[in-house]
């Protein structure tokens, strides 16, 4: 299938006491609940979200990346999924208070 938007949330673990990473920082959290509620809100486009290895933006994660449009989050909470979903795929409007601009 070919996807619209494409979600990918960083869930890299580290070994603890290294560099940070999203995986330890709710990451698997953040995909089931982009999952969930994509499937629960049946956009008219197909969008997809799947997990992914490092973006190597450790220190500004969890990290969430929208394609075709490149824009990545940082900070991602759980709470802001809805808001994610809402303003950037249904609306293609970027949460600029997430947005990552530079490593």
């Amino acid at each position: 299938m070919i996807y619209d938007k494409h979600i990918f949330v960083c869930t890299n673990q580290r070994v603890a006491g290294t560099r940070a990473s999203c995986g330890e920082q709710h990451g698997i959290a953040l995909i089931q609940e982009f999952k969930k509620q994509l499937n629960d809100k049946k956009l008219p486009i197909a969008v997809r979200a799947q997990k992914c290895g490092c973006l190597d933006i450790c220190e500004k994660g969890p990290m969430v990346v929208v394609y075709p449009d490149a824009v990545f989050y940082g900070g991602v909470q759980i709470a802001d999924v809805t808001e994610i979903i809402e303003s950037h795929i249904k609306e293609n409007k970027s949460v600029s208070r997430l947005e990552v601009k530079e490593k």
